[in-house]
């Protein structure tokens, strides 16, 4: 059982145009809406792939039968009611893939709301993993991954945030951190410019506190760390159609296979297989995404990144 935590769940709008123009008046070819937010969108990847799961979430009165409709069991939840609306992202999507983001705040956890949604995740039996997502909303504590973290100490615990929240939680000894390129970029304070500046990087993390580094470096594929090493896969392809979510499906792809070095292949083609999506949620894997990964026998450290 995979546990994740989205404290800042949201309602997904994209948006497909030829292209943006600022100032403009732009007519959308096709709009969707989905249930989403960092966690859900690993569990909803987890559950379309058999892999047990439950997405804890924090659900806001004004806007929860809208949420549940959207989502429509596409993964168990445990809903934690809170007051306000939830959030709505719009992405917009150019025609050549270029893909804008546009994230409100989020509705105001109360204290009492942060600890009942740590308690919900922690709560959960025979969880092999509890893994923590996203942006927080206003009014949760910076430390709120590395609380979730200090309450389930007997079970590995993954985080995909940024900024301080991330800092907090590779310090609280976290067995999984997922930074994207400019995420890990912030967190070293200096430019990544090639693979071996990345592996370094992700090294420097392991020295703060936590035991592996997830990596997600778009065209350039995924790079992994741990005490063991590092490596790296890949996959080449050029039917890009929507980049929205592919990070989600990395991680939740790793976590599928085992969380260990050598589920990198099978993340990187679940994330092959979100990028051949056209919303937030991931469609099945196919012999074709994994068809499209190279893992490579080690990493070449001089490689330039493109992301």
């Amino acid at each position: 059982m995979i546990v994740t935590v989205t404290p800042n769940p949201s309602i997904d709008r994209t948006l497909e145009i030829d292209r943006l123009e600022r100032g403009a008046l732009i007519r959308a070819k096709r709009s969707t809406a989905e249930a989403a937010g960092k966690g859900v969108n690993v569990s909803c990847a987890l559950a379309a792939q058999g892999v047990p799961t439950v997405a804890v979430l924090p659900l806001a009165e004004d806007s929860a039968t809208t949420y549940l409709r959207l989502l429509a069991d596409a993964t168990p939840i445990s809903a934690v009611p809170i007051a306000g609306s939830i959030r709505t992202n719009v992405s917009v999507v150019e025609a050549d893939g270029t893909l804008t983001k546009l994230n409100e705040p989020g509705p105001e956890l109360a204290s009492d709301d942060v600890y009942a949604i740590i308690a919900a995740a922690t709560a959960a039996p025979g969880a092999s993993w509890i893994v923590g997502c996203g942006s927080l909303p206003p009014g949760a504590p910076v430390d709120f991954y590395a609380r979730l973290a200090g309450r389930a100490s007997d079970r590995r615990v993954a985080i995909d945030t940024s900024s301080e929240a991330l800092g907090a939680a590779i310090c609280a000894g976290v067995a999984l951190v997922k930074p994207n390129h400019e995420e890990l970029e912030a967190l070293v304070g200096r430019s990544l410019a090639t693979i071996g500046d990345a592996a370094a990087a992700a090294r420097e993390l392991l020295a703060r506190g936590c035991q592996a580094v997830l990596v997600s470096l778009g065209p350039d594929g995924a790079l992994f760390v741990d005490a063991n090493g590092a490596s790296h896969a890949e996959a080449p392809i050029d039917d890009v159609v929507n980049t929205v979510g592919a990070g989600d499906a990395l991680l939740a792809g790793f976590l599928a296979g085992g969380g260990e070095s050598g589920a990198l292949g099978e993340a990187v083609a679940w994330s092959v297989a979100a990028i051949r999506s056209r919303g937030t949620r991931m469609r099945a894997v196919t012999a074709a995404d994994r068809a499209a990964v190279i893992v490579h026998e080690r990493i070449d450290p001089s490689r330039r990144l493109r992301s």
